[in-house]
This record gives structure tokens, sequence and C-alpha cells, in this order.
């Protein structure tokens, strides 16, 4: 049996909780796992490098996108895989990848599944997995605080994104390996790794988490009418057709803004910023994925 590492937030709930996750890895011959608990994502990086540093072969991340993204930014470059247990509000990793929300499947996956070099995209040198973006999507995550997710769950983000439609565009310059892509108002500026983002709408038909590239999206709605066009297309998958965004895929992305703007990382709001350094790191982190729909036995998997 492979060495096995648990990193848990402790205040997320999944399936039976964290005792019943004990039980499910017993009954599978972990008995004795590295074990960690933290009340606070950002705790979680410093228990994840000492789970890789122990030589943990997998690392199951009990937590939303949050505490995923730090325990990924922490384990990168190593021979630890991660397994997603979706314990928060989105999870919108675990969602791309077909990680299911069930907590004795989520351990099968971990355990026996397939394991996935990913690459991951890095904003002023830290690691994401899905999505960095600045603008409209931060404010809406950074508002939608710990009391209101826990009320409205997934709702959370459309009540606090209402909020936020009416905000003021700042100015932007962009640069996509270091040609000049858009100058001009902004109201968000989102670069993703993976085609799923906040709501499930496939914002980026095309994207691939292993493609060493990263898509990235300029939206330059300024009212509520304009961002009710930008969703329809969204919602349709054609996010090109609209008149009020520009989308294209790089490796290196450089955007610098008028004015400090809030910016967030897998769902977690950072300090504003008025420039933003966004590159892929290829093939940098292996994620534990379930097998492909008719797949007889475990491999890479190649979706």
């Amino acid at each position: 049996m492979a060495d096995v590492a648990v990193v848990a937030h402790s205040r997320k709930s999944f399936g039976g909780g964290l005792p019943e996750l004990r039980k499910i890895l017993a009954r599978e011959g972990v008995t004795d796992p590295l074990w960690y608990e933290v009340k606070k994502s950002r705790r979680a990086p410093s228990c994840a490098r000492r789970a890789a540093a122990k030589g943990a072969d997998v690392m199951f991340v009990w937590g939303g996108d949050g505490t995923v993204q730090r325990c990924i930014d922490a384990v990168a470059g190593t021979d630890t895989a991660v397994a997603i247990l979706p314990a928060g509000t989105a999870n919108l990793l675990a969602a791309n990848l077909r990680v299911p929300h069930d907590l004795a499947e989520a351990v099968q996956v971990g355990l026996h599944g397939n394991r996935r070099r990913l690459d991951t995209g890095s904003v002023n040198g830290e690691r994401f997995t899905v999505m960095a973006g600045a603008g409209f999507d931060a404010r809406m995550i950074a508002d939608a605080d710990r009391g209101t997710k826990g009320r409205l769950g997934r709702a959370a983000y459309l009540y606090t994104g209402v909020r936020n439609l009416g905000a003021r565009r700042v100015k932007a310059t962009v640069e996509v390996d270091g040609k000049r892509f858009f100058t001009g108002k902004v109201s968000c500026v989102l670069a993703a790794n993976v085609g799923k983002i906040l709501g499930g709408i496939e914002a980026f038909p095309g994207a691939r988490p292993d493609d060493g590239r990263l898509e990235l999206g300029v939206v330059t709605a300024r009212n509520p009418v304009q961002w009710a066009r930008t969703f329809g297309r969204l919602a349709l998958g054609h996010p090109d057709e609209s008149p009020f965004v520009k989308v294209t895929q790089g490796k290196r992305f450089r955007i610098r803004f008028g004015q400090k703007v809030r910016y967030e990382l897998d769902g977690g709001a950072r300090p504003a910023s008025r420039k933003l350094r966004i590159e892929v790191c290829p093939g940098s982190v292996t994620v534990c994925v379930p097998p492909e729909p008719g797949a007889d036995s475990p491999g890479r998997s190649e979706y």
C-alpha cells in the first residue's frame, strides 16, 4: 500500500465527515496515514510540504478549491500525487476532472484511479490549477465570505455577483507572449487552466489542463445589460462571439492596471495589485483522476 497523507480543512464537511474518512481508509488497509488538520486554508501548505518531505505517495486534500490550490502550490514539482476530496462550495477542479462527489468513491480514485500530470499556472509566483482573475470575479469571491457561503452555498456567488455588475471598469494593458493583446477599460480579466468556471459555465471550451497553455479572457461589459448579453454567450459555450469578450491562449501574460485591483486564485481572494505576471508551468503536478469511461485498468488518463 502506498504511503498516504491527509491534509484536511476541519471546518469543511463532506460525506460522513473526517471520522468516516478514517474508516474508509482503514477498510482499504490504510490504518496509519500521515494526518494533518487545519482550521484555515492558509495553514495547509506547511502540512502539505511536511507530507511530501516524509515521502507521501498520495496526499488526500479535504477541502474546497482554496485548500486544494494551496496544497498544490506547496507540492508541485514533487513526486507526491494529490487526491481531491471535494468538501468545499464550488469544487471546480474536482468537477473539471470528474472526481465524484461521494466520499467513498473519491477515496477509490485516490488509491486506485489514474494519475495525470497537469499544468499549473502561476500568478506573481503563486500557482493555481483552475483559474485566476482580477476585477469582477475577484470582487464576487471576496464578498462571498464564509458566513454567506454557509447560508447560501453556491448561490452566494450569484448573490455577490449581482451586487458587482455595475462596478466601475479600470484601465488595463494586456500582453500575451510578449505582444500587446488589449488596451482599454476592463471589468474582468480571467486566466484559466480548465474549461468550467464558477456556476459550471464552460467559459473556455477548448481548454485542456495538460496542453502547456493557459486560456485568457478579457471582459469589457460595463453595466447589467451588457453583462446579461455576455453571460448569455457564455451559457451557450461561445464567449468569443460576445462583443464584450476577447479570448486567446498563451504561455505568458502580463497585465498592468491603472490602479490596484483585487485578484483571486482558485476562489481565494488575494491583496489588490496593479500588476499580474501569469505563466504556465507545464506538467508540474500529479493529480489522481477517475479512469476514462470504458477503461479496463488504471493508467494515465488522456482525455
